[in-house]
C-alpha cells in the first residue's frame, strides 16, 4: 500500500490554509498546516512532510527565513519548497532563490498551477529519495564487505599459526569452531606409532646441524604421507609421531589409511637410511598399528592445551611400535583383520605388552599387496 506524500501548508491566513489544504487531501495527498513561521520550524521536526507550500509574508518569520532555516538543516536541506507570494514575483523570485526556494506560486493560487508544481517537485524528490537510499545501502554493504574481509584475512591467519602446531583437520575445525574438537568423545581410531630408531646415540655426537638435517627430512617424508592419507598428527615429539585416523574429520576405512602410510613410512625411511648410514649414523624406524575406540579431546591448561587420544587402543599401537625391529612395521591380529586383503603380513606370535594383562597376537606387515 502506498503511503500518499505528506505536504506542510504554512499561511498565517486560515482560510488560505484551508482553501489549499482541502485541495491537497481531494487529490490524495496528506495535508499538515502551520499559522506562522515558527510552528512551521516544529511541524518540519515533527512531522518530516515530503514537500512545503510556505507563504511569504508572516508576522514573526518570514517565508525566506524559514526557507534559509530549511536549507541549513542537513535532514531537509533537499526537501522541496515552494514559496507563495502576492508581491512582485520578480523581485521575490530573486529573493526566494537567494533562500534555497525550488518554485514559485503568486496568490491567488490557481488549482491546476499549484497540482501540476507538486507533482513535478514531489518526482524529483522521490529521486534524490531514491538516490540517498541507495548511496546508504552502498555504505552499508561496503562496511559489511570489508568487515567479512577482515574477518576472512583474519581467519586465514589464524588457520596459518594452527597449522603450525596442529594438524590442518583439527586447525581447520578449530578455526571455524573453537567448540569442534574440544567436548570428549569417543571414536574408533586406526591408530599408528612412528620411531626413529637410533635417534638417541646420533643426538649425542652429532653436530646440532647435522642432527636438524636428519629430522628435516625424517619429517618431510612422514609429513607427506601422513597427509595425503589424512591422517591427524596427534603427538610430534621429534623422532618420535603418533597418527590417529578417523578423528576430529570422519574418513572411510580408516585402517586401509593407516596401512597404507605406514608401508608408505617405512619404504621412505629405507631409503634415507641408507643416506644416513653414509654419514656414520645407524637409524632405522618402527611402527606400531592398532585399531580400536579411544576417548578424543583437548587437554592441558590455560594458555596450553593439546589434542589429545586416550584409551587402550594408544598404548597398545605405542607398545607394538617399542617391539618392532628397525624397519619393522607390526599390527594387532584385530589390525590386520581388517586390512589382510591389501597386504601380506607374516605371523610373529603372542607378546607380551607392558601394561596388558594378556598377549597380543602380532603381525608384521610386509608389503601391499599388488
Amino acid at each position: 500500500m502506498n503511503v500518499p506524500a505528506k505536504i506542510l501548508v504554512v499561511d498565517d491566513e486560515p482560510r488560505n490554509i484551508k482553501l489549499l489544504a482541502d485541495l491537497l487531501v481531494a487529490k490524495g495527498y496528506a495535508a499538515c498546516t502551520a499559522k506562522n513561521g515558527s510552528e512551521a520550524l516544529v511541524r518540519l521536526e515533527q512531522d518530516d512532510p515530503d514537500l512545503v507550500l510556505l507563504d511569504v509574508i508572516m508576522p514573526d518569520i518570514s517565508g525566506y527565513d524559514v526557507c534559509a532555516a530549511i536549507r541549513r538543516n542537513a535532514k531537509t536541506r533537499l526537501l522541496p519548497v515552494v514559496m507563495v507570494t502576492a508581491l512582485d514575483p520578480d523581485e521575490e523570485r530573486i529573493k526566494g532563490l537567494e533562500s534555497g526556494a525550488d518554485d514559485f506560486l503568486s496568490k491567488p493560487v490557481k488549482s491546476d498551477e499549484l497540482l501540476a508544481r507538486v507533482r513535478s517537485l514531489l518526482r524529483v524528490k522521490e529521486l534524490h529519495d531514491t538516490v540517498a537510499r541507495q548511496a546508504a545501502q552502498l555504505t552499508e554493504w561496503n562496511a559489511k564487505l570489508t568487515q567479512h574481509v577482515q574477518e576472512k584475512v583474519a581467519e586465514v591467519e589464524r588457520l596459518s599459526r594452527l597449522k603450525r602446531f596442529l594438524a590442518p583437520q583439527v586447525a581447520e575445525l578449530i578455526a571455524r569452531d573453537e567448540n569442534a574438537v574440544l567436548g570428549p568423545h569417543r571414536r574408533r581410531l586406526a591408530v599408528a606409532f612412528v620411531d626413529l630408531r637410533g635417534f638417541t646415540a646420533v643426538a649425542e655426537s652429532a653436530e646440532p646441524e647435522e642432527l636438524m638435517q636428519i629430522l628435516t627430512e625424517y619429517h618431510t617424508a612422514t609429513g607427506r604421507l601422513i597427509t595425503q592419507y589424512e591422517g591427524t598428527l596427534e603427538r610430534f615429539a621429534g623422532d618420535g609421531l603418533v597418527i590417529v585416523f578417523n578423528d576430529p574429520v570422519e574418513v572411510p576405512n580408516p585402517e586401509e589409511r593407516a596401512v597404507r602410510m605406514a608401508v608408505g613410512i617405512a619404504d621412505a625411511a629405507e631409503g634415507l637410511r641408507h643416506k644416513w648410514a653414509r654419514l656414520g649414523h645407524d637409524l632405522h624406524i618402527g611402527i606400531g598399528l592398532s585399531v580400536g575406540y579411544a576417548t578424543l579431546g583437548v587437554i592441558g591448561f590455560e594458555g596450553r592445551a593439546d589434542y589429545a587420544a586416550i584409551g587402550t587402543v594408544m598404548n597398545q599401537a605405542a607398545r607394538l611400535c617399542a617391539a618392532a625391529n628397525g624397519g619393522e612395521v607390526l599390527a594387532s591380529d584385530r589390525f590386520v583383520a581388517a586390512v589382510e586383503e591389501l597386504v601380506e603380513a607374516q605371523t610373529v606370535g603372542e607378546l607380551e605388552l607392558k601394561g596388558f594383562r594378556r598377549p597380543v597376537m602380532t603381525h608384521k606387515v610386509l608389503r601391499l599387496r599388488t
